[in-house]
């Protein structure tokens, strides 16, 4: 099977010539699953530059177990059980010692159950919550933390009565409406419709028509990438950021970009990370991003900006349990704690505890309103 070619400078792939001459016994090599086609891949690069940028102040702080991190970039658009299969044979042949990297739910169910019992398994995705595989850990949001209390913010602050929920056709959608459900209740609000399309949809004038037609003044978007992009242009078009709000749990400053400022009035997002927050360790963090790899470099939002954590994260868990052995990692996980531009996080129940806000969308940028 073969291999997927370097991709920049310090990405060595085993048995291709690279920057580093080290062997696998010297180095530690990690998978990096990310999305390089599909609605995803509008911000594959920066999950790829992020997860680099984490590499090099890894191995400048003596690497992992005293050894070089390197990663080996597999594309996590492809379909669930192609990934899962690839990544599979990386870990058989002993190519990867560990997979971190964002991509959906789907490709984290295909892949989990083969790879999780042999090798860490870092998954940076937010996700619908729930995933308990031995050898599994995730650094982003959950319903719970991240749309609970925005739906309650909402409620109060903008008047919110009515959800329409409008999703990709896949499990992190579905069980997220299933939540906002029961999160609508318990905010005094009701959901009025929902419509789940297939990744890759391109046409939005049915749901569109729904949404008018059931009075919803909010619009919880469970889109992916490009999707998202494409019915905010839509949205906006037909007019009906007028008069409805819309509120994502996946929107970076990526597809803000992609959409036009034309197409961001009445967007709110919710993230454990935004580009735009004034923090030291966000400040730093870009410093470090625009020194490697200039300012013209695509934006480092939360969805790339997860594949930084991811890394971090990864060599922690090694590092505090000094082997690469699964169960070895598993019984000190909960004590493990790392720093990133996220600030400082903590892990319980293989799951990293941050701070969530929201924030509106101002124009092409986000203007971070609260922490919830």
């Amino acid at each position: 099977m073969p291999v997927p070619p370097q991709r920049l400078p310090g990405l060595v792939v085993p048995g291709l010539p690279g920057r580093h001459t080290g062997t696998l016994r010297e180095t530690v090599h990690v998978a990096l699953v990310f999305p390089m086609q599909g609605p995803a891949g509008i911000f594959g690069p920066t999950c790829e530059l992020c997860a680099q940028l984490a590499v090099e102040e890894v191995n400048r702080n003596g690497g992992v177990l005293g050894r070089e991190l390197s990663l080996v970039p597999v594309d996590g658009g492809a379909a669930p059980e192609r990934v899962a299969a690839e990544v599979d044979a990386l870990v058989s042949l002993g190519a990867v010692h560990g997979v971190t990297g964002w991509h959906i739910s789907s490709v984290r169910q295909a892949l989990a159950p083969r790879i999780a019992h042999r090798v860490p398994y870092v998954y940076t995705a937010l996700y619908e919550g729930g995933e308990r595989t031995e050898g599994v850990y995730l650094t982003s949001e959950t319903p719970d933390e991240q749309l609970l209390p925005a739906m309650r913010l909402l409620a109060g602050e903008h008047r919110v009565k009515r959800w329409f929920i409008v999703g990709n056709d896949y499990v992190w959608p579905r069980r997220t409406a299933a939540a906002a459900h029961r999160y609508a209740v318990e905010s005094g609000t009701q959901v009025c419709g929902q419509a789940f399309l297939p990744l890759g949809v391109h046409g939005f004038a049915d749901v569109l028509r729904r949404i008018e037609r059931s009075a919803a003044d909010a619009v919880l978007m469970l889109l992916v990438g490009n999707d998202a992009v494409r019915f905010n242009r839509a949205f906006a078009a037909s007019g009906l950021d007028q008069r409805c709000l819309r509120l994502s749990t996946l929107m970076d400053e990526n597809m803000l970009m992609a959409s036009g400022a034309h197409a961001t009035r009445g967007l709110f997002s919710t993230a454990g990370f935004f580009a735009t927050l004034v923090t030291p360790e966000n400040l730093d963090f870009h410093g470090q991003y625009a020194r490697r790899f200039g300012v013209e470099a695509p934006q480092p939002g939360s969805l790339g900006e997860s594949c930084y954590e991811g890394v971090l994260l990864l060599a922690a868990l090694i590092n505090r349990a000094g082997s690469l052995d699964v169960r070895a990692i598993g019984s000190g996980a909960d004590t493990v704690t790392y720093e990133g531009p996220r600030g400082a996080i903590a892990m319980r129940r293989r799951h990293a505890r941050q701070r969530i806000y929201l924030a509106e969308a101002d124009r092409l940028d986000f203007n971070v309103l609260t922490q919830l």
